[in-house]
């Protein structure tokens, strides 16, 4: 995932420079030939996203919202597709079955809050634009950087949560208790 999504967002952060390069050489207004393909990207990816993901992983999307799990809620392979929304994940008291589970959040804007126990096995990887995170008391900002966290008893640990944030901007926190 980490490469693919590198992948991904450097080769649209290329595409989007060239049409606006050739847009300024040919006199072609770019923000024109923008807005429609992005509009028609993104309703493809609503589309196929479902298809392409496999049975059982469960796809969400929400355009403009949140995403709130705390209590006794069942974790399970997800993956959310978000415009602009907050996130916020209590893991303490969450039913993880055994073994690893991935949890994917691909989001425009994002604020991600999670809590997140010990003697859990936790790893995390942030790329985006822009992220500013805090991840168990230490602070970490970076531009077109990855961040990544591994807790220490992952490889040992017999649940576990993979986490994959993909965004153009995140404010991200991960507090440990």
């Amino acid at each position: 995932m980490r490469n693919q999504s590198q992948l991904f967002f450097g080769g649209f952060l290329i595409l989007i420079g060239v049409l606006f390069l050739l847009g300024t050489l040919f006199q072609i207004n770019a923000w024109a030939l923008c807005w429609p393909t992005l509009l028609i990207v993104v309703g493809g990816l609503l589309l196929l996203r479902p298809v392409l993901a496999g049975p059982g992983q469960a796809v969400n999307f929400v355009l403009l919202g949140n995403v709130h799990r705390d209590s006794a809620w069942p974790v399970q392979n997800q993956e959310f597709w978000m415009g602009i929304g907050d996130v916020d994940l209590d893991f303490t008291r969450a039913e993880i079955p055994a073994g690893e589970t991935h949890l994917r959040f691909y989001s425009f804007i994002g604020d991600v809050d999670m809590l997140v126990p010990e003697t859990l096995g936790f790893a995390l990887t942030a790329n985006g634009f822009i992220t500013d995170a805090k991840i168990a008391g230490n602070k970490e900002d970076s531009f077109l950087t990855p961040i990544t966290y591994q807790s220490p008893n992952y490889t040992s640990a017999e649940r576990k949560i993979k986490v994959e944030l993909l965004s153009f901007i995140t404010d991200l926190k991960i507090r440990v208790v």
